[in-house]
């Protein structure tokens, strides 16, 4: 396999960035306080109103945090590893980093767009830009045909892709519900607040959603490209479990209303995904015993 220095310069880049913009994100307290805010569709939502996300409310501003304690715990060491690996000429190594890369790819696109403007906004386009175009140029320099040798050889195929498709209807059932049922009503949607858009449900419905459905029918075709789409979808399952534990435990601990159902019922299926999503993407590098080829481009 090729190295590319790109995708090692871009990796270092999000790295830094990523270090930064969660460190901030979960450490950074002004002594502020939370205030009501009425919205332009006359809604009165509670405002966090201090540290880095002083000006989104007090539910996604905890939930942000939940969300950098994974980044700065969890994805970032996990990206220094797969980064070494990859370096290292390993196909798992890059497999990994297709993946991580297509998490902080997720994280910071919706940051990004979805987050209130913040004094890290260039922040995370620098990291959202490199991100993105990192994951295109390891996704597109992918070699499948050590993959297609080991298809037969132990890699999942019915029950990676049955997941594939089943997690592909729980997106668009969960996502995809509320809002019809909003249009239904003629209101806007739940915890719309006091944002203007849903992209979180605009990802996920719009990407991860259809992503999920081609990566199953690539995996039951036997076609190599399927495990290399199923490296971030995978990955994104399993670092989501956590965040939403940490997510609800920061929301719960800010003073956010949430009823037992509304915790244990995101937290329980998460979790249950999440295993499911780790014991694959382990069988799947596992079934890559590729020896190292230092090459580089």
């Amino acid at each position: 396999m090729h190295i590319s220095k790109s995708i090692i310069l871009l990796t270092l880049i999000i790295i830094i960035g990523a270090a930064i913009a969660a460190g901030i994100g979960l450490f950074l307290e002004d002594g502020g306080r939370s205030y009501l805010f009425s919205t332009l569709r006359g809604q009165t939502v509670k405002i966090y109103g201090q540290g880095l996300y002083q000006y989104d409310t007090l539910f996604f501003a905890a939930g942000y945090k939940g969300q950098d304690t994974v980044v700065l715990f969890l994805g970032i060491p996990l990206l220094l590893i797969s980064v070494i690996l990859y370096w290292r000429g390993s196909i798992r190594g890059q497999l990994l980093l297709t993946g991580i890369l297509g998490y902080f790819l997720y994280v910071y696109s919706s940051m990004a767009l979805g987050a209130a403007y913040n004094r890290l906004f260039l922040l995370y386009i620098i990291i959202f830009s490199s991100s993105l175009f990192a994951f295109i140029r390891i996704f597109s320099s992918f070699r499948v045909e050590p993959i297609s040798a080991c298809i037969k050889g132990g890699l999942p195929r019915q029950s990676l892709s049955v997941f594939m498709i089943a997690a592909g209807f729980v997106t668009l059932f969960v996502w995809g519900s509320p809002l019809l049922e909003a249009l239904l009503r003629n209101a806007p949607p739940d915890r719309l607040d006091s944002y203007t858009t849903m992209v979180t449900f605009a990802l996920d419905l719009a990407i991860i959603t259809p992503a999920t459905f081609l990566c199953g029918i690539y995996v039951i075709r036997s076609n190599p490209w399927g495990y290399v789409m199923a490296a971030p979808l995978l990955t994104l399952v399993i670092l989501l479990a956590p965040q939403i534990i940490l997510s609800t435990i920061f929301q719960k601990s800010a003073g956010v209303a949430l009823t037992t159902g509304e915790m244990s019922g995101p937290v329980a299926g998460f979790v249950l995904l999440g295993l499911i999503a780790f014991w694959l993407f382990i069988a799947i590098l596992r079934a890559l015993p590729i020896p190292p080829d230092r090459s580089n481009s």
